[in-house]
């Protein structure tokens, strides 16, 4: 594996998107192999599927642990509670194993029963046609901005919120909290509700409120989220589940909940006035959105935080999902962090993982060609991962939200990235505009996207 343009702090890392080229090239070259196919089910009859060329049984080893990638790949950018394989017995038996409890993705498995309430499977098909089934449903979200609405946007070391009358923000706040750390419930209410009421003082009635939130949420119920990792699985059932509806309640005024990423891609969609728009956040974690031509969502559930994006055996793992390689610690404060040692920057391990970004970025803005190091490595990281979300999305526009995309670092990210799609990538740079969003949109487009949420009555 050769790369054209590395990331300069990290030489080791092997691109998914270049291991599946490579592959792909391979197949084309010989006569042992077959079709395959995965289908991921998940609610209403829902269904996503994925199919390509690959080596028969036995014939090249790569299978079985690209298949394994893949597949982990799409089951993140759709979800669902059960994978159905046409093609291979090896990568049936391997995902068969890796998907039970005390397997490798018994994280995945789990996260997914919990989010769909029933457990996972993975099954067989008897056909080709049985694993090639595709079923999606859009509907409308946003864009309403009548009236006196609350924005709140809750990040994992910051939360948002904005007063937004008729499309205008006329009061905005961000206030620091730590709620990953944090096990009692209390605190992330007391946060909630105390960030609600400061917005509500700055208009003359609360007409609706809309929430943007890391994780993943069905009828405004918080099914999981990382912002509430501490917290034990049953005061999570009692008073976590529908905090924002309490919330909303001693407000006085309707709720909407929708993903953080699904939010950046609204504002960006927003902003471009146009559909297509691939929306990531790096910020505590990555978040994901998409919207489609019609600007609509699309049901999926976009955790391109746990989809995977490097193949190195070495590759930083995942505190929470155990995996590595996986995009959270490529498109956060994470990926920053992880770099800086690579970059001869020490940071004080006394220090929030925020504030440690901060030192980093504040390197940046002194143009230190040690953090330059680092943002370029970052672009290089994005550049493939790109590559990798087209083959999932239809993308005509990726916008770039988030903490670690703001000042010289983010501008450098951009550059790299776009330099890259250009040189290697030219029919794909030509279709998709990787960009930031205008300094409106940076500062509180994700919170006067959400207030635009809910439907006033």
């Amino acid at each position: 594996m050769h790369l054209k343009v590395p990331a300069p702090l990290d030489p080791k890392f092997y691109p998914l998107e270049i291991a599946l080229r490579e592959y792909e090239a391979d197949v084309k070259q010989s006569e042992n192999t077959c079709d395959f196919a995965v289908t991921i089910l998940r609610n209403q009859g829902y269904c996503d599927d994925y199919s390509l060329r690959i080596f028969k049984d036995g014939v090249d080893k790569r299978t079985v642990p690209l298949l394994d990638r893949l597949v982990k790949t799409l089951l993140w950018a759709r979800g669902g509670y059960k994978i159905v394989t046409f093609g291979s017995d090896e990568v049936h038996a391997h995902l068969k194993a890796a998907y039970q409890p005390g397997g490798e993705r018994a994280f995945d498995a789990d996260f997914m029963a919990t989010v769909y309430e029933r457990p996972f499977e993975v099954e067989k098909a008897e056909t080709l046609a049985d694993a090639r089934r595709s079923v999606s449903s859009a509907s409308s979200v946003g864009r309403h901005l009548n009236g006196c609405r609350i924005g709140f946007d809750a990040g994992g070391s910051d939360r948002k919120v904005s007063a937004v009358i008729d499309g205008e923000a006329v009061y905005s706040e961000e206030v620091v909290w730590h709620p990953k750390t944090q096990s009692d419930p209390q605190y992330h209410y007391d946060g909630i509700l105390s960030a609600m009421k400061s917005a509500a003082a700055h208009m003359p009635r609360v007409d609706a409120i809309g929430v943007s939130s890391a994780g993943v949420y069905i009828d405004n119920k918080i099914m999981v989220a990382s912002l509430f990792l501490k917290v034990s699985k049953e005061d999570f059932a009692r008073k976590v589940k529908t905090m924002y509806i309490d919330v909303a309640r001693e407000i006085g005024a309707p709720v909407e909940v929708a993903n953080d990423g699904d939010v950046t891609a609204l504002a960006g969609a927003m902003e471009l006035n146009a559909g297509n728009v691939l929306g990531i956040a790096m910020g505590t974690s990555e978040a994901g959105g998409y919207v489609d031509k019609d600007m609509n969502i699309t049901g999926w559930l976009n955790e391109l935080a746990f989809a995977p994006v490097d193949l190195c055996e070495n590759a930083m793992q995942d505190e929470w999902s155990t995996d590595i390689g996986v995009g959270c610690k490529y498109f956060s404060q994470d990926a920053v962090i992880k770099l800086a040692p690579a970059a001869g920057i020490e940071l004080d391990e006394n220090l929030s993982p925020a504030e440690k970004l901060k030192v980093v970025q504040a390197l940046m803005e002194k143009d230190d060609p040690r953090a330059q190091a680092i943002f370029e490595s970052i672009g290089a990281y994005l550049a493939y991962a790109v590559v990798l979300y087209s083959q999932f999305y239809d993308i005509e526009h990726m916008m770039m939200l988030g903490r670690v995309m703001s000042g010289k670092g983010g501008d450098t990210i951009l550059r790299v990235c776009n330099e890259i799609l250009a040189d290697e990538y030219p029919a794909l740079a030509k279709k998709c505009e990787v960009s930031l969003p205008d300094e409106k949109t940076r500062r509180v487009g994700q919170s006067v996207a959400a207030a635009s949420l809910p439907r006033i009555k």
